[in-house]
C-alpha cells in the first residue's frame, strides 16, 4: 500500500481566492485609471487650436503671428505631446487633460532662434505652463490658471 501525503482541500480554495482578488484589484485599478484620463482618441480636443484671446494681446496680433497649439498627436500613457507656435520658435510640451477638467503641462521647451520680437512667445511660455484647468465650449478651448488668467483658442478646422 502506497501512502499519499495528506492534501488539504482548502489549499486550492485559498489559491483561487488570492487569484480572484488580484484580478479584481487589477480590474478596479484599470477602471479608476480609465475613468480619470481621456480616451486614446478625443477628436473634440485633439486638434489644432488658434490662440484668439490672451492677456493684453489683441486678436489681430495673435492671428497675424500665427499663434497656435497643436494637440493632434495620439494619447500615450495619458499624455498628449503637443506643439505650439507663437510667430518665431517652435515649442513642444507634454499635456495631461483629465476628464474632470484638470490640466497639467510639463516639459515645455522650444527651438532657440533669435527673433526681432519675442514678447508674445516669452509671455505665452510663462503663462502656458501654469494652466491647470480646461474647458471645451463649442469650438473653443479655454485654459485657466489658478490666478484667473485665461487663454482662449478656437479650433482651426472650424469655419
Amino acid at each position: 500500500m502506497v501512502s499519499r501525503p495528506y492534501r488539504h482541500e482548502n489549499g486550492c480554495e485559498e489559491v483561487m481566492k488570492k487569484m480572484i482578488l488580484r484580478i479584481l484589484t487589477l480590474s478596479y485599478t484599470g477602471l479608476i485609471i480609465s475613468c480619470n484620463s481621456l480616451p486614446a482618441r478625443n477628436p473634440q480636443l485633439q486638434r489644432e487650436w488658434m490662440l484668439v484671446a490672451y492677456s493684453s494681446y489683441s486678436k489681430q496680433e495673435l492671428i497675424s503671428g500665427g499663434a497656435k497649439i497643436d494637440l493632434t498627436a495620439p494619447v500615450l500613457n495619458g499624455e498628449i505631446r503637443g506643439g505650439a507656435f507663437m510667430s518665431c520658435n517652435r515649442m513642444f510640451f507634454s499635456s495631461e487633460f483629465k476628464k474632470n477638467g484638470t490640466l497639467k503641462i510639463s516639459g515645455l521647451g522650444s527651438t532657440l532662434m533669435a527673433c526681432p520680437d519675442m514678447k508674445l512667445e516669452d509671455d505665452f511660455a510663462k503663462g502656458f505652463k501654469n494652466m491647470t484647468r480646461y474647458e471645451i465650449n463649442g469650438h473653443f478651448l479655454i485654459l485657466h490658471d489658478k490666478q484667473g488668467s485665461t487663454m482662449k483658442f478656437i479650433a482651426s478646422d472650424w469655419d
